[in-house]
This record gives C-alpha cells, sequence and structure tokens, in this order.
C-alpha cells in the first residue's frame, strides 16, 4: 500500500497519521499514530515520558500545528528548561501563540472546567496531558451534570477516589474532552514496577486509541519503547531498545 507523504500527515489508504517527532517509531507505525487519536504513554520514574511529549510537540512546532501542554506534575519552567537542555527550545512558540503550556493545580475544585474549556477552545491539532495519574486519583466534585450523567446507579454521598466508578468518571470525562476535540493527544500515566496494567489506574488503556509502553532495564543498562496497541495499525509488539540523548528519544 502506498505510503503519502504531507507537510504533518502520513496517510496510509484512508487513515490519516500524525508524525510523533520520536526518530524510529513513525517507521513503526506506518508513519505515525492515527489523527484524532488518543496514545497513552506509560512507564516508571525515569522512563522518558515527558520526553516523548516534548518531541511530539516539537514536532507539531516544526509542522505548523497549534499545540496545548497541560501538566499537573511538574511546574512549567522545569518543562522548558529540561525540553531546552535536550535542544527544543519552545519559547518562540509560546511567544507567538502556537504552543501554549498550563499547569493545573489538581487542589483546584475547577480543575476539571479549566482542563476542558481549554481543551475545548482552542482549536487545537496536539494536545499533551502529562500526566492522567493525579486526575483519577484525586476527589471528585459532583457539580457538573455531563460529568455525573453517566453515573446514575451509583450513589454520590459515598462517593470516594479509591473506587472503580469514580475511576471510570474521572477518566471518561477527560477522554470525550479530547474526543471531542478533535486533536490528537498524547496522555502520561505512570506505570509501578511489576504491574499487570498498563496503566496505574488500570483504566487508560482501555479507553485509550494506543498504548506505548516505556520501560528500564537496570541489569542490561538499558531503556525500551513497546506499542501494546494502535488502532487501525499493524505493529511489531516487540520491545524496541531507545536511548535519550540530545533531540530525545530515539530507537536504536
Amino acid at each position: 500500500m502506498a505510503l503519502i507523504q504531507t507537510d504533518n500527515i502520513a496517510t496510509v489508504g484512508k487513515i490519516e497519521r500524525v508524525k510523533t517527532g520520536i526518530k524510529g517509531l513513525d517507521e513503526l507505525l506506518s508513519g505515525g499514530i492515527p489523527k484524532e487519536s488518543i496514545t497513552l504513554v506509560s512507564g516508571p520514574p525515569g522512563s522518558g515520558k515527558s520526553i516523548f511529549c516534548y518531541q511530539f510537540i516539537a514536532k507539531g512546532v516544526q509542522e505548523g500545528n497549534k499545540c496545548l501542554y497541560l501538566t499537573l506534575d511538574k511546574k512549567i519552567e522545569g518543562l522548558l528548561l529540561q525540553a531546552g537542555e535536550l535542544g527544543m527550545n519552545f519559547q518562540s512558540a509560546i511567544e507567538s501563540g502556537q504552543v501554549k503550556f498550563l499547569f493545573l493545580n489538581i487542589n483546584k475544585k475547577l480543575i476539571y472546567e479549566t482542563m476542558v474549556n481549554e481543551i475545548l477552545s482552542g482549536n487545537y491539532d496536539r494536545v499533551v496531558l502529562d500526566s492522567i495519574t493525579p486526575l483519577s486519583e484525586m476527589p471528585i466534585y459532583i457539580n457538573n451534570p455531563e460529568f455525573t450523567g453517566e453515573a446514575d446507579n451509583i450513589d454520590h454521598d459515598e462517593i470516594s477516589t479509591g473506587t472503580f466508578p469514580v475511576r471510570r468518571l474521572h477518566l471518561h470525562y477527560i477522554m470525550n474532552a479530547l474526543e471531542t476535540s478533535k486533536c490528537t493527544a498524547v496522555v502520561t500515566s505512570e506505570l509501578p514496577s511489576g504491574s499487570t496494567n498498563y496503566s496505574r489506574d488500570g483504566l487508560s488503556e482501555f479507553l485509550a486509541d494506543g498504548v506505548i509502553i516505556l520501560s528500564l532495564d537496570p541489569t542490561m543498562d538499558r531503556r525500551k519503547l513497546a506499542v501494546m496497541k494502535m488502532r487501525s495499525t499493524k505493529h511489531t509488539l516487540k520491545p524496541q531498545n531507545i536511548e535519550i540523548g540530545k533531540g530525545g528519544i530515539q530507537i536504536i
């Protein structure tokens, strides 16, 4: 099947694909991740999740996309400093309005409204949510009919963040906003060592269109990347050796 390249999208048949900016990964994915999809990138601390996100946004800047980076774990100054050390400078794109970095304070009750309003009103081509883990674990505030509409059978007086229905509410609300916006999104999640799930919450992998796992092998002093799931894409499940250097992650 012919692969048709455009400036920022590779098309295989009728599937439009968005390049990740990760050297070697787009080739494994027949040109990139499906346009308007949600890809979950999971891994333990230090595995390169945020770096993956920097490269995804940097590629968007290069291709003229409008991009949004939502962060809950790190302050924006620290993210920009780390990205700069890897050779990705977003300052001019931020000043021109092409890229927006937004820190979400999980202690604010209106965090969901702030996040969803920004996603839906910004007309973004690419969105990063780094990470979804704090959102799936934070207290839920029942003040949005759209949020609670699917939970008619749940006793709201007894809702707690540790229950499966509440985590599902959180994640459905977030994923629905990303789907509605028609953006191409990358969402990160912490992945505890030894976990049999693909995310810390154990649900995100079922809601996402794609799942990429970043892992560490201290014994062999190696980093690995594995594509476990990608909608409308034929791909290998074999873990790929990667390295992180100037420019970010690349498959070796």
